[in-house]
């Protein structure tokens, strides 16, 4: 089985047992990897919540395989898709996502449904 990325939207509904987040099974989990911006986004949310640091960052590594650094390629196509995303409001850690699945040629997983409508040449599945 080739590599995913999951979205920040997929880690949290993941890790909060969200609905949608049964069909990420265990084997496509195996080799899921997710954009240091998205952990840091997961991370700043699970201590927003209260958590503790150092147990946010081991819950939000927890689904995934490799974390994956925000690379200088990245960085250029995650500014690029600004065009093609700003109707649907997309932040920089959406495209940060959409960027290391394209550089990867991996398939996408998110939560959020208005990224259905994206052509990027990445196939993008949505959990719910």
């Amino acid at each position: 089985m080739s590599r995913i990325v999951l979205d920040s939207s997929v880690l949290l509904a993941l890790l909060n047992h969200e609905p949608g987040a049964e069909k990420l099974t265990p084997e496509l989990l195996s080799n899921a990897a997710s954009s240091t911006v998205n952990l840091a986004e997961v991370q700043t949310k699970l201590v927003s919540g209260g958590g503790s640091p150092d147990e946010a960052w081991e819950d939000t590594l927890s689904p995934i395989r490799e974390a994956m650094p925000f690379t200088e390629e990245q960085a250029k196509i995650a500014g690029s898709l600004v065009a093609h995303t700003r109707l649907l409001g997309l932040s920089m850690g959406d495209r940060a996502c959409l960027a290391l699945g394209i550089v990867l040629n991996a398939p996408i997983y998110t939560a959020d449904r208005s990224w259905k409508t994206l052509k990027l040449g990445v196939r993008i599945h949505v959990i719910r």
